[in-house]
């Protein structure tokens, strides 16, 4: 602990929860996990508006230090190669931050990536330094099993060093199981330091990805196995198993929907009854896979749910995962 300084967690946390020990890492290293920064310029507050930040869960950086070349065709053809180079000035990772603001994102999570064999490789230690001193930027790390040869030490390591909040999983693109007993020291790891873990599910576009590792299946183990240990069902079985995406995460108190990469016209389609998993939906752009982040939370807004469901999908659940509190 840093001298003066006051371990605060969020309410109803105690040495005992799963993210305590997170928390003591941060406040050893001097930084605040989950402070609340000044809300974005056009973010929607007060009666009858957004009473909770915006946090996009979901977004990587543009600048990877290599992209698989599937990837990069596929984003240069949906950015255009013109608008593609525009971008590039978002490596900056201020002005990235004005970005998110000019969209009313409040918040964002940064993913690293480690899969060669598929998408690219975008470093824990890049992500690190592109979050570092933003708090506005929430690191997530990953640890693709096949790379290292201890998993939870690894992650211990990438905590203990650069004060990642969450982990991130690539099933479909490094090519596991899920539910794999490789990865339960990971998963061992992950619930005592309190860390969200997101795991992709569902298809993928890109070249060297295989669609078996995506099953959200594959994780009622792992949420039976690990009951404290918060699960993202990223891209919500997205395009084969959103009927198992939802029903996973309305049998498990641990099992949360994420949506990035759907579109939201479609949601109340792939999920007619989302309002009933209302506090464990969490919004996530894929930026840069997503040309417009402000039109999607709109659409979102747009939707024939209550006001309070929207808010909670769009930031209350997030803040509530990532222990951030509105000021």
């Amino acid at each position: 602990m840093v001298p003066g300084m006051t371990l605060n967690c969020p309410q109803g946390w105690n040495r005992r929860s799963p993210g305590f020990a997170l928390h003591r890492v941060h406040a050893a290293a001097g930084r605040r996990p989950g402070g609340c920064g000044p809300p974005a310029p056009g973010t929607k507050r007060g009666k009858g508006r957004m009473t909770t930040p915006v946090i996009d869960f979901h977004v990587h950086p543009i600048d990877y230090e290599s992209y698989g070349q599937a990837t990069l065709e596929w984003i240069r053809d949906l950015q255009g190669e013109a608008n593609w180079e525009r971008m590039q000035k978002y490596a900056d990772p201020d002005a990235f931050c004005s970005l998110l603001a000019e969209n009313g994102v409040d918040y964002a999570v940064v993913l690293a990536e480690l899969s060669p064999a598929a998408s690219g490789t975008c470093s824990n230690e890049y992500v690190a330094a592109f979050c570092a001193g933003r708090e506005k930027l929430i690191p997530f790390c990953t640890v693709n099993p096949h790379l290292v040869p201890d998993g939870r030490t690894e992650l211990r390591r990438l905590v203990q060093t650069h004060g990642f909040r969450g982990l991130k999983l690539y099933p479909t693109y490094n090519h596991f199981y899920p539910n794999a007993p490789l990865l339960y020291p990971l998963y061992a790891a992950a619930e005592e330091l309190g860390l969200p873990v997101m795991l992709h599910t569902g298809s993928s576009v890109f070249r060297g990805s295989r669609l078996k590792y995506g099953d959200p299946l594959f994780l009622d183990d792992v949420a039976v196995d690990f009951p404290r240990l918060r699960i993202l069902l990223v891209h919500g079985g997205r395009g084969v198993w959103y009927d198992r995406a939802f029903l996973l995460t309305r049998l498990h108190e641990n099992v949360y929907l994420e949506i990035a990469g759907l579109p939201p016209p479609k949601l109340l389609t792939y999920f007619p009854e989302l309002d009933r998993v209302a506090d464990k939906v969490i919004f996530g752009s894929d930026w840069p896979g997503l040309l417009d982040v402000a039109g999607n939370i709109k659409r979102i807004r747009a939707l024939p749910l209550a006001e309070e469901v929207k808010e909670k999908i769009l930031g209350g659940n997030a803040a509530r995962l990532l222990g951030i509190e509105e000021k």
